[in-house]
């Protein structure tokens, strides 16, 4: 069983910081790729970012330049650093994990199959 737990997140104004994190824990957790993906109200979810085993990162338009995500390997984390912050990112923060496959629905981002409970992240005056 794999297991994917995100925290950081929080209501901050807009121009602030957050930096959001996943531990990923599991016997048989041999991914691929890693990844961030969001979900605003009425809206369907999107990737956010993600990166590959390969060193592949990919992005979403709308958080390049504002937002970086990064891992470490040995603990099994990942991590989104993300800055300058807009209402319009506010939403649910999912991470994500494939479980060595590729393409699927959000491609280039993660074949997501394994997913955190969600960290809320909040951009308001």
């Amino acid at each position: 069983q794999v297991h994917l737990v995100e925290s950081g997140g929080d209501s901050v104004q807009p121009g602030g910081s957050l930096r959001l994190s996943c531990a990923a824990s599991g016997d048989t957790f041999r991914p691929n790729c890693m990844g961030w993906f969001r979900q605003a109200p009425g809206k369907e979810r999107e990737g956010v970012a993600a990166i590959y085993t390969s060193g592949s990162i990919h992005y979403t338009a709308s958080v390049k330049g504002r937002f970086t995500i990064s891992q470490d390997k040995v603990k099994n984390e990942i991590y989104l650093q993300m800055s300058s912050l807009t209402p319009e990112d506010t939403a649910m923060y999912y991470c994500a994990a494939d479980r060595g496959t590729y393409g699927g629905r959000w491609f280039p981002f993660c074949d997501a199959k394994d997913w955190g409970q969600g960290t809320q992240v909040t951009v308001s005056s």
